[in-house]
């Protein structure tokens, strides 16, 4: 073995000494580490909505802000007030991070809480759907258009007609139709909404009927330009193995909000938040209406309050979009992230877990 030479020696810890440090790996408060990493953290991101455009993934969140409401039960400490779209060329690559695509003074007759975003493309259009609350303090869903996918968008000066609620998810089916899924309990107010209309003194809610169906989400085929509904919303039903509904008080698998539809092999799948029991949770039928049957978990509890995703096919690979509270660690500050998804051979999705040993 040679000695290396005293000057070699000082230049080698110089260098050693001047290396950064390396950085420990991020752990969830329990101790596990995170099984992926948030895609960006200039701006806090969640609900994440992701379509293929022209085969560049773009991704229609929420955008946290810390606003200065107290937390509650009802959603009051989520402010959020504008949208900006993130783009990204292939998995684990560079995430961009659009400007404002639009902002609630741009929209009529919103007031605030632009909540769960979905988006659309059909003919040369790109469609943005949104909840907010109108002056009335009742949510509704509006629409907006750009020729480009990261806008910005112009709203349209009323909201869907017949509209309510919150968390819009719009599915293109191969046939070229197009379905919006929504709603959502507690401060969605879709049990504000069981006669269609809303009742800001309204109280009926599953969660004090345990021993009935639960509450809904709702679908509308959509019309031909994609701005209203092509028929009044209807019941997406969700049932046991038995064909029963699931039943108000079966919180691990209960309709909260967060609907999600996408097709594989020639089924549809149905998915959700239970919210309060934070799974997400799935279902499979043969059409785009339902009934959909319970089929288990797609992803564990993350870290915070809220689950809401979305599930893309592209290049290739499946992937689940999701978000939770790493960066943070306040339920209204939260990251997107995202993880490869994968299926059964008797097309059942496997269970994810956010979190490993």
């Amino acid at each position: 073995m040679t000695r290396r030479s005293a000057p070699l020696a000082a230049l080698l810890l110089l260098a050693a000494a001047s290396a950064p440090a390396q950085q420990p790996e991020p752990r969830a408060p329990d101790g596990r580490r995170y099984l992926s990493q948030p895609l960006v953290s200039e701006i806090y991101t969640a609900d994440p909505s992701a379509h293929v455009f022209n085969g560049k993934l773009y991704i229609y969140p929420s955008h946290d802000i810390d606003g200065p409401a107290p937390e509650d039960d009802l959603g009051g400490h989520f402010e959020m007030r504008d949208y900006r779209v993130l783009s990204m060329d292939s998995p684990g690559g560079k995430v961009t991070v659009h400007p404002v695509a639009l902002d609630v003074k741009q929209v009529p007759w919103a007031t605030k809480q632009m909540w769960a975003p979905d988006a659309a493309y059909k003919d040369g259009t790109y469609f943005l759907y949104f909840p907010a609350k109108d002056k009335a303090g009742a949510f509704r869903i509006g629409v907006a258009t750009s020729k480009s996918p990261t806008g910005p968008f112009t709203a349209e000066p009323q909201p869907i007609r017949g509209s309510f609620s919150i968390d819009p998810a719009v599915f293109t089916d191969t046939d070229g139709k197009s379905y919006m899924y929504f709603g959502g309990i507690w401060g969605g107010q879709l049990q504000r909404n069981t006669t269609g209309r809303y009742d800001a003194n309204g109280s009926k809610t599953d969660l004090n009927a345990p021993d009935k169906p639960a509450l809904s989400p709702k679908v509308a085929m959509m019309s031909a330009d994609m701005k209203q509904f092509a028929h009044p919303p209807r019941d997406v039903r969700i049932v046991d193995e038995a064909g029963k509904p699931l039943l108000g008080g079966d919180t691990d698998r209960r309709f909260f909000e967060a609907a999600w539809m996408h097709k594989y092999k020639g089924k549809y799948y149905f998915s959700w938040s239970t919210g309060d029991t934070h799974y997400l949770a799935y279902g499979i039928g043969t059409s785009p209406y339902g009934p959909f049957t319970y089929k288990g978990r797609i992803l564990e509890p993350v870290v915070g309050w809220t689950t809401h995703h979305s599930i893309v096919e592209w290049q290739g690979k499946w992937w689940l979009f999701y978000a939770d509270s790493q960066l943070s660690g306040q339920t209204r500050l939260r990251n997107v992230k995202m993880t490869e998804l994968h299926y059964n051979p008797d097309g059942t999705i496997r269970t994810i877990d956010p979190l490993v040993k």
